[in-house]
């Protein structure tokens, strides 16, 4: 398949990939897909095989099983040159200019001189460095080396974004610039998968969220999904409630208590009118109702699973 000939509107698929390193079971029958114009948000502790998964797709490694396929096509060296990647260490050569460097990546990708030159131009104003344009990367701030890293990656006009991290070291307008580039590159129809451990931003950035554990993908799905589908928890304000009022009661934990509220977690099958005669019980009663998971619960809960 021609690069010019690469649909637009398609998913990049990641198929039963399975990856050992001699006793290390890196991948373990990973399998998601990124679908057209989606941010993907791809968490799990270190280690649990995101970086691994990233570079299979881009050809870096070798699955001893498994494949990626873009538009149901098994991705090729020249499907691979339209993806854009930034990885989590710096990948970027310190001693030469920032823009200098971006056009010889785009070059690199296949695009002509004029055309890398006004690419990186307008990558590097669109991610306020054009004024560091001639230094070396290496007398760069770690937050702009970052924002370089990005321009790297979008400087060919990719289309599939592959993004290690892509928050570490930046200051709030940094991340809000990185975000709102996300989003747009997304709207244009680009499936955008990125790794990162600020679970708050991905909660707050992605369409869909997959949890890694030990190499495999364990949850997935949109993260309301995610979290509705977690334990049960209710918070119950009961300002003249004594310590222990919720003790006992059948299928219900108590998490934690303190300054008259109360959060538990129900059981599959728990009475929650049993929970609320208890309070009652024990005086009045100002807030009763559930409490959703955040995304960085359900991370902690789906992880420690497999915990022995």
């Amino acid at each position: 398949m021609a690069v010019d000939s690469l649909p637009l509107m398609a998913t990049l698929e990641i198929s039963h990939l399975s990856k050992r390193f001699g006793d290390v079971v890196a991948l373990d029958d990973m399998t998601f897909d990124v679908r057209a114009g989606e941010l993907f948000g791809f968490v799990g502790s270190n280690g649990a095989g995101k970086t691994t998964t990233m570079r299979v797709a881009l050809g870096v490694l070798e699955p001893d099983a498994g494949e990626v396929r873009w538009d149901g096509h098994p991705l090729t060296l020249e499907t691979r040159r339209q993806i854009g990647y930034m990885p989590e260490e710096r990948g970027l050569y310190p001693r030469m200019k920032v823009r200098d460097q971006l056009v010889y990546l785009a070059r690199l990708h296949g695009m002509s001189k004029s055309d890398a030159s006004t690419s990186a131009d307008r990558w590097l104003d669109r991610l306020g460095v054009t004024a560091r344009r001639d230094d070396e990367v290496q007398k760069l701030s770690l937050g702009n080396q970052q924002r370089v890293q990005l321009a790297a990656s979008l400087v060919h006009d990719p289309r599939i974004l592959v993004l290690d991290e892509p928050f570490s070291g930046l200051d709030p307008v940094a991340v809000d610039v990185m975000s709102q580039v996300m989003r747009e590159k997304a709207a244009e129809g680009i499936p955008v998968v990125f790794s990162s451990h600020q679970l708050d931003l991905v909660e707050r950035l992605c369409d869909r969220v997959g949890i890694v554990r030990s190499g495999q993908m364990v949850a997935v799905g949109r993260v309301d999904e995610l979290r509705a589908a977690g334990p049960r928890r209710l918070v119950v304000e009961a300002p003249t409630a004594g310590p222990g009022w919720a003790d006992g009661l059948p299928g219900v934990r108590v998490l934690g208590s303190g300054n008259g509220r109360t959060e538990l977690e129900l059981a599959d099958g728990a009475d929650d009118q049993a929970v609320l005669r208890a309070a009652l019980g024990a005086g009045p009663v100002r807030r009763f109702g559930d409490r959703r998971p955040t995304l960085t619960e359900l991370f902690r809960d789906v992880v420690s699973e497999g915990t022995p």
